[in-house]
């Protein structure tokens, strides 16, 4: 990974050629368009000079009347060349960038649950969004404008020595001069792009993280304290933002003496051949055009290693993000059993953390097309096993199996589309009530959605919504109760017909009027499904076949519910005769 300042050329290569190798027409047009635009207006001061020099020695108006016709064409040729090149360039940075966000969205949502807990969404969306948008003009201009400008000052000082090779060596000094200069300043200001953007991403982090939870904030009174972790924040940013802003200007103010120096040359040089009768008078402001149009390339490839300076800090932090590994490596893909499946955990230790285990040797068994009922006190380690099944993590020690196979031999999407998890947090989008339950799987029939529907008696409901199916909904499910966000998440298991399903804590949420609703449709989803019922309510694990006890994480006790229920010395029985609807916490 390389530092702020140290970016090598290969970072950009392989950027450049990755995504723009698929537009390699339109980047060749948008290059020749270019190089035709250079060479106008290298053509353009020659025709100025014999211009002034027919004036001068008493040419024919004909002949001066067509050279500045020609003047005006060729002028109004790069015009159009460049807006030609502008067209195109624009294109390709718009389809450049945006298949880079996707490769970015892609590349997270592959990394582990522990890399989505330590990096907040709102700091995401700055890698995805604001540092992809830094590299536009990367894709767009940068390198062909860069390698356009070169080759513009290569012809306008060998058009200098064509002239007079006393003016070609001091204007050649004199860019090589300047160009290592603007070159030196990059370097020192990328270190402060680096920084700029770190502490974007962090404020946006923040940013992000309080407005989603507006309502929880001001409930509790925290609003005053946001602000001020809002200004801290700020204050921070400021001296960064100004390091960064005073390393462009430092930019700025070199170009503008550059071409102060540039212009004092350009006259001095001009003035003494022409009065020692060196060159002509046409030559002379043919000196005075060319200096301008060298330093205009010079401005460019500033205005372009400015913008690079914000680009390489983008592309070192997008490549930090791609270079980041998942924990979770996708496996070899054995074919997992249809219908329902055994699940079995063999000597299992897990810790989200290094030394802090939340699982402690844990083992058991579930056949196929069995019920588990699993209890414990909060933080027991309940949902762990629903999140090592669905392999959001892998334990440190011991095997996690399905069908009889472990889970990490099968392929990721396969596993996870063969476990079906209900939550008491049901996540919602901002789209249509179809693609809410079939998360945007336009090969699941409309007919299939309305009988699940009806199923879970949300018929009555379906039947209110203004657009049917196409009826959007609010983001976070706004508008609807708990009970009915609860039962579409149920609808979505249906609609997915998986062969284990995982209820953690899903009805904890549901009226008892609510809860009856959806009884019938449960014990139909974990028909011919082997079935993990979570929860710290009694009631909830009545249709179990198997009880499971955790505690502190590991197994108190675990055998079949009606063994445990009629065992004086069990604790599933101790619970049932002291009548305690919920484990005490």
């Amino acid at each position: 990974m390389h530092r702020a300042g140290q970016l090598s050329l290969t970072s950009y290569k392989a950027l450049f050629v990755t995504y723009l190798g698929p537009q390699w027409g339109k980047a060749t047009l948008m290059a020749v368009l270019l190089l035709i635009g250079i060479g106008l207006q290298l053509v353009n001061p020659q025709i100025l000079r014999y211009f002034v020099d027919s004036i001068t020695s008493g040419g024919s108006h004909a002949n001066l009347t067509l050279a500045g016709a020609l003047f005006i064409g060729i002028a109004l040729a790069i015009q159009g060349t460049s807006v030609l090149a502008t067209y195109f360039s624009e294109n390709v940075a718009w389809k450049a960038t945006n298949q880079l966000r996707a490769d970015l969205v892609a590349h997270c949502l592959t990394l582990d649950m522990a890399f989505h807990k330590a990096h907040t969404p709102g700091e995401l969306i700055e890698r995805i969004d604001g540092d992809v948008d830094t590299l536009s003009n990367f894709f767009s201009q940068a390198v062909i404008h860069l390698l356009g400008n070169s080759i513009l000052i290569l012809g306008v000082l060998i058009l200098f020595f064509l002239a007079d090779w006393q003016i070609g060596l001091v204007m050649t000094v004199f860019a090589v001069l300047a160009l290592i200069l603007l070159v030196y300043i990059r370097q020192y200001a990328i270190r402060h792009w680096v920084a700029y953007r770190q502490q974007s991403a962090e404020f946006y982090g923040f940013l992000g993280e309080q407005l989603a939870g507006t309502e929880d904030m001001r409930a509790n009174g925290a609003t005053s304290y946001v602000m001020w972790r809002f200004y801290h924040l700020l204050q921070r940013w400021f001296p960064i933002s100004r390091r960064a802003s005073m390393a462009g200007y430092s930019m700025g103010m070199t170009t503008i003496t550059v071409f102060a120096i540039g212009n004092a040359i350009a006259f001095v040089l001009g003035a003494y051949l022409w009065s020692n009768h060196a060159i002509t008078l046409g030559t002379v402001y043919v000196i005075f055009y060319y200096t301008n149009l060298i330093i205009q390339p010079m401005e460019q490839i500033r205005a372009q290693l400015q913008e690079l300076q914000g680009a390489g800090a983008g592309i070192q932090r997008v490549q930090e993000l791609l270079l980041i590994q998942t924990a979770i490596s996708d496996g070899a893909g054995v074919t997992l059993p249809v219908g329902a499946f055994a699940v079995a955990f063999d000597d299992v230790t897990f810790g989200y953390h290094a030394g802090e285990p939340v699982l402690h040797q844990v083992s058991f068994q579930v056949q196929a097309g069995k019920v588990l009922g699993v209890l414990g006190r909060t933080g027991s380690g309940k949902t762990t096993l629903a999140r090592l099944l669905l392999r959001l993590y892998d334990p440190q020690q011991g095997q996690v199996r399905v069908g009889g196979m472990p889970v990490r031999e099968a392929r990721l999407h396969d596993l996870r589309r063969r476990i079906g998890l209900v939550t008491q947090d049901v996540q919602l989008f901002h789209a249509t009530v179809r693609d809410n339950l079939t998360f945007f799987n336009r090969a699941i029939a409309d007919e299939r959605i309305i009988e699940v529907l009806e199923d879970l008696g949300l018929s009555a409901w379906y039947r209110s919504l203004p657009g049917g199916l196409d009826s959007e909904l609010g983001s976070d499910g706004e508008g609807l109760s708990a009970g009915e966000a609860q039962l579409l998440a149920f609808t979505r298991v249906f609609l997915a017909d998986p062969g284990l399903v995982i209820l953690d804590e899903a009805s904890s949420r549901l009226d008892p009027a609510t809860e009856l609703l959806i009884e019938q449709a449960v014990n139909k989803l974990f028909t011919g499904r082997t079935s993990i019922i979570i929860a710290h309510r009694l009631a909830t694990v009545q249709r179990a076949d198997d009880i499971l006890v955790l505690q502190d994480g590991c197994i108190q006790e675990c055998g079949p519910r009606t063994n445990l229920a009629s065992d004086a010395s069990s604790r599933f029985y101790h619970l049932l005769q002291t009548g305690l609807e919920e484990i005490p916490a």
